[in-house]
């Protein structure tokens, strides 16, 4: 029996056009009838490029040359846009860039969920398109034969982390500190043994918080306490897991965002899930509530209800809202926001909602409207619950369109919903990742 051999990689240049984009950001382009995901090529454009893979049912490149440029290339504001893997988009126009969102969120619908919204929603954009991301997780590596420490992001494609100086998607107070950190680190008697920082902001504080793999000598906190106060910036360490996420000089952060439109200030921990962009979420609360269109009579449902971003702002219109997540820290923290801001119809219960929900007492209600924010995964686990709720509005807040799409597949083709409104919102320019909300309705 003969060994089976690797495929050889075409070592000559290809020129060929560009037909979409994927929807991770490469290029798509059909040569023979096969498809060629070309790293650095926008739709329309005729690009040279270099094969860097060939597998079985597609291959993959990279472009070396633009022959004929798309109109909606752009000159990349990051001079390390190519190599760090925190951007795939940098070179597309911004309205380009939703404008391709919303494309691939549609043909989700109709390839994964066989179904059509009846309306598209306008694209919830920010004005803030560079420097907007408040939380995020970067990887630290002492390199030997570099001599430094590496702080950012992974390289593209890579388990690697990227050469960086600086970051223009990070919000400035951090972007701009990348050299500043790594040197930092290299300071630190244990620079070989702090492997990422995790960064948390809220409105006016910002939180930094550097994993240890060995416990600092006493050189090394005052050398950490010192770049905190220089900076404002307030120092955490993590040792083990979310439990041991503690302030270096003891004193913890009042970590908090405001949502004006609805007098609210919602208090998070630094290891808290909170959206990235800020001024992306406020726009996203008022279209979800605009979408929910609460009347004051109304008993609300927030599945997947966090630390309370959608649950309390919905409780300031309604009659109550009832709050189900699975993380019983956020419940908690859900609770507390709430009587921080003198909200008494809300409550809120700790659930695996992926498990059996049938001795849930909550599930024993009845709910006029229901608003589901899921992880990735998706809701298709709790969809079977709506209709038997009562339910007759849902809005659907999704960070995947794949499983947003699936699930809307079961809402409309085995529950009997309707898809009224579907659109994209730009939690995360210059990135392919897609956000989208969808409205569904039971006649």
């Amino acid at each position: 029996m003969g060994r089976s051999r690797r495929r050889k990689l075409p070592q000559d240049p290809v020129v060929t056009g560009i037909d979409t984009l994927s929807h991770d950001g490469r290029g798509v382009a059909h040569i023979d009838g096969k498809a060629v995901f070309i790293q650095g090529a926008l739709p329309g454009e005729s690009v040279s490029f270099r094969y860097t893979g060939v597998q079985k049912k597609f291959d993959e490149g990279e472009a070396i040359e633009i022959i004929t440029a798309s109109p909606d290339r752009v000159v990349p504001q990051c001079p390390h846009f190519g190599l760090c893997g925190g951007c795939s988009l940098q070179h597309q126009s911004t309205n380009a860039q939703i404008l391709s969102k919303q494309t691939a969120l549609m043909d989700a619908f109709q390839r994964i969920g066989k179904v059509i919204p009846e309306a598209i929603l306008p694209p919830l954009i920010s004005s803030d398109t560079f420097g907007y991301r408040r939380k995020a997780r970067l990887g630290v590596k002492y390199v030997a034969k570099k001599g430094k420490v590496l702080v950012g992001f992974r390289e593209r494609g890579s388990p690697y982390v990227a050469d960086l100086s600086e970051c223009h998607i990070l919000h400035p107070r951090v972007g701009q500190l990348i050299t500043p950190l790594s040197e930092l680190i290299g300071s630190l008697s244990i620079k070989e043994r702090v492997p990422q920082i995790e960064v948390a902001m809220g409105d006016t504080r910002c939180v930094l918080v550097f994993r240890i793999l060995e416990p600092l000598s006493s050189a090394d906190e005052q050398a950490l306490l010192a770049f905190g106060r220089e900076r404002d910036i307030a120092v955490y360490t993590q040792t083990g897991g979310p439990e041991t996420v503690i302030p270096l000089n003891g004193e913890p952060v009042d970590l908090q965002y405001a949502l004006p439109a609805y007098d609210l200030n919602i208090h998070f921990l630094p290891n808290n899930f909170t959206q990235v962009n800020s001024a992306l979420n406020r726009l996203m609360i008022e279209r979800a509530l605009e979408l929910l269109a609460t009347e004051p009579e109304d008993r609300v449902l927030d599945l997947f209800c966090g630390l309370g971003n959608f649950t309390l702002p919905i409780a300031r219109g309604v009659a109550e809202v009832v709050g189900v997540e699975g993380d019983a820290g956020l419940v908690a923290r859900a609770r507390e926001n709430a009587r921080h801001n003198g909200i008494e119809n809300s409550r809120y219960y700790t659930a695996n909602l992926y498990d059996s929900l049938q001795k849930e007492p909550w599930l024993r209600e009845h709910f006029d409207k229901a608003l589901l924010d899921p992880p990735r995964s998706g809701a298709a686990e709790v969809l079977e619950h709506l209709p038997k709720l009562g339910v007759k509005r849902i809005v659907y807040v999704s960070c995947y369109p794949g499983t947003l799409a699936r699930d809307a597949g079961e809402l409309v083709n085995r529950h009997g919903y309707r898809l009224v409104s579907a659109g994209v919102m730009d939690m995360f320019p210059h990135t392919a990742h897609v956000e989208s909300i969808a409205l569904f309705e039971k006649p």
